[in-house]
């Protein structure tokens, strides 16, 4: 049976080929991330239309991977220490803005260090545990309305997210959405390798993802929706017919304005984009899964 499990396998590998090759990480990314996208079954569907979520800050308050390592800390699987070093670091990510590719390839470099060895049955597992305990209450309802109301048109609704494909899923699956697209690492056997197979899905590699994922299931992208609260993902929300910015940041805002994009905004009190640990970069999501996997490391030392 031709999984998708196998066709990732496949296009890893040529992922691997191409990256030694070239340098279009946001284009292998997005067809990484497209082909290890797995739909669940809709009644009475409209096959060209769907709509995509970005998820922190969008569809949950703060940054989902952040959530995932309070979960692991609560469990004394690392110190609070750890966890403060990590909100630390998405605070000044947050406020500065602060997201050049060198910045962002040392925290590749250093969550997939940490990453290597780990077992993707245990960040699902603990995924799930964390979402149902610390994330599910952080779902903002008026997002969540709106993803509804596209599943009860018949369209398919996505996560795209650069927080790692696994977490993304957990959260569309309790969700009830269609599926997810996020970052892909590389496994063996069902071991982190500690590489990526193609790069960050961040900005320009979602609209890549949407890309790949709208030619492999026939989806006219004039007719699709995207969601966003970042300027990161202009690319993704210039892509589709219809761009609604969702507790949009400033230059968001701004562009949504201009372009006259529908603007909600579901939070409470002033400047709500500057609340303490809220980012969902690239950057952050990788710093996030230094945290996970210190967390499993420990717990695998333990044993």
């Amino acid at each position: 049976m031709y999984t998708v499990f196998t066709r990732l396998r496949r296009l890893s590998w040529e992922a691997m080929k191409r990256l030694r090759r070239r340098q279009d990480g946001p284009e292998i990314a997005g067809e990484v991330a497209a082909a290890a996208a797995v739909a669940m079954p809709m009644a009475d569907p409209d096959p060209t239309a769907a709509a995509f979520f970005d998820v922190d800050n969008t569809m949950m308050r703060g940054a989902s991977i952040y959530h995932f390592a309070r979960g692991l800390a609560s469990r004394g699987l690392f110190t609070t220490k750890d966890l403060l070093k990590f909100a630390f670091g998405q605070a000044v990510f947050r406020v500065r803005g602060d997201e050049n590719p060198e910045h962002i390839a040392q925290a590749r470099e250093t969550a997939l260090a940490f990453v290597a060895g780990s077992r993707v049955e245990d960040i699902v597992r603990l995924g799930e545990e964390i979402f149902d305990e610390a994330m599910a209450d952080r779902i903002w309802p008026g997002t969540r309305a709106l993803a509804q109301s596209h599943l009860e048109a018949g369209q398919r609704v996505w996560l795209v997210t650069a927080t790692p494909v696994e977490l993304a899923r957990v959260i569309a699956q309790r969700l009830g959405l269609t599926g997810a697209l996020g970052t892909v690492s590389e496994t063996v056997d069902g071991v982190y390798t500690g590489r990526l197979v193609g790069d960050l899905l961040h900005g320009p590699a979602k609209a890549e993802a949407v890309r790949a994922l709208a030619r492999r299931e026939g989806l006219d992208l004039s007719r699709c929706s995207a969601y966003s609260d970042s300027a990161n993902d202009l690319p993704l929300l210039s892509l589709v017919g219809h761009a609604i910015a969702i507790n949009p940041d400033a230059e968001l805002r701004d562009h949504a304005r201009e372009n006259k994009w529908d603007i909600k905004d579901f939070r409470t009190g002033r400047k709500a984009t500057m609340i303490a640990l809220p980012i969902a970069a690239g950057a952050g999501a990788l710093a996030g899964g230094v945290a996970a996997a210190v967390a499993l490391r420990r717990l695998y030392r333990s044993k």
